[in-house]
């Protein structure tokens, strides 16, 4: 079986809820990927955080690939 490698961009509002989803990721195996993202949501009067994570796997690629759960 080949190997790959995913990818998620976790995004979230800049609360302690962003750091615990990248903290959920990280317990799971997955990586940090770059440096972490910071933005104003105009639409939503909000500041919202992003951090790319990454992890290698067994199996091959397919869209409807539940990337949370792996």
């Amino acid at each position: 079986m080949s190997g790959m490698k995913l990818y998620r961009l976790l995004t979230e509002e800049d609360t302690s809820a962003f750091c615990h989803k990248v903290t959920e990721a990280l317990s799971k195996g997955w990586e940090l990927y770059g440096a972490p993202a910071y933005a104003f949501d105009a639409a939503n009067g909000v500041m919202r955080c992003a951090q790319a994570v990454v992890k290698d796997v067994d199996g091959e690629y397919a869209p409807d690939l539940k990337l949370g759960e792996l």
